[in-house]
């Protein structure tokens, strides 16, 4: 199924997990991939394994934090491939919590909102023009987080998804007259580079789970994929929680009732 045949999508951070499979994903549906990181070396990576897969994709370092670095990002996506249909805001920062709450930092705090919250902010802005230009197929799929809707720690990372779910929301209603759909995805937890050396943590995360297993990289591109895609064309505002029932059920309560 090749549902971007001449769709341009830009990705930020999609040199590693959750954005790489989304990249991959994209290309493999016959979308122009504008593969953007903070880290160069990973977004060229990723972009030569999609080209050498027979995709078409672009390597692009941005800083989603940088106002100038992200029209610069959206302006090559659209240089070299002639337009932007979809958005996906994949980037975010997340600071581990100090022991009381009241020992959290400034600097962290607002690094978190910096990168999760307001970089998705300044993409959005930057591409709209270009999103609505694109016959009434552009789209943003920003990445969210269960723990927008429930305490699983993280306070500003937390508070920083939630906002964004909210920005969704009232973007969704300002944009739909120009033809453009804003939606989010919530993921549980995923197997990524980010629980390198913890592997123990996941295996016992699974339990909470009530498909039995945590998520894959690949479990969220798909739904990325859904909410950007024709398939999709009627929906508009939604937080999609792709969580393996983690936010319908309460498993360690039950045991402990059982």
């Amino acid at each position: 199924m090749r549902r971007f045949n001449d769709h341009t999508v830009l990705i930020t951070a999609a040199g590693q997990g959750i954005g790489e499979a989304t990249a991959h994903r994209f290309a493999a549906e016959g979308a122009n991939v504008l593969v953007t990181d903070l880290d160069a070396t990973r977004a060229e990576r990723v972009a030569d394994e999609i080209r050498a897969k027979g995709g078409t994709a672009a390597p692009h370092a941005c800083d989603v934090a940088d106002r100038a670095a992200v029209e610069a990002a959206v302006a090559a996506a659209v240089d070299s491939f002639g337009g932007l249909d979809v958005l996906v805001n994949n980037a975010y920062a997340c600071h581990t919590d100090p022991p009381s709450f009241e020992e959290h930092e400034d600097g962290p705090w607002y690094e978190d909102f910096e990168i999760t919250l307001h970089g998705a902010y300044r993409c959005i802005r930057a591409a709209l023009p270009h999103l609505a230009a694109a016959g009434g197929r552009g789209a943003v799929v920003s990445i969210g987080s269960v723990n927008a809707e429930q305490h699983f720690g993280s306070h500003a990372y937390s508070a920083a998804k939630a906002a964004l779910a909210s920005l969704t929301r009232t973007v969704a209603v300002e944009v739909a007259p120009r033809g453009v759909r804003v939606n989010l995805v919530e993921p549980g937890t995923v197997r990524t580079n980010a629980w390198d050396g913890r592997g123990e943590i996941l295996e016992r995360a699974t339990a909470h789970y009530p498909l039995g297993r945590v998520g894959e990289p690949a479990d969220i591109a798909s739904a990325v994929a859904f909410l950007a895609s024709a398939d999709a064309s009627w929906i508009t505002g939604v937080t999609l929680p792709v969580d393996g029932g983690l936010l319908v059920s309460n498993l360690a309560m039950l045991r402990d009732m059982a």
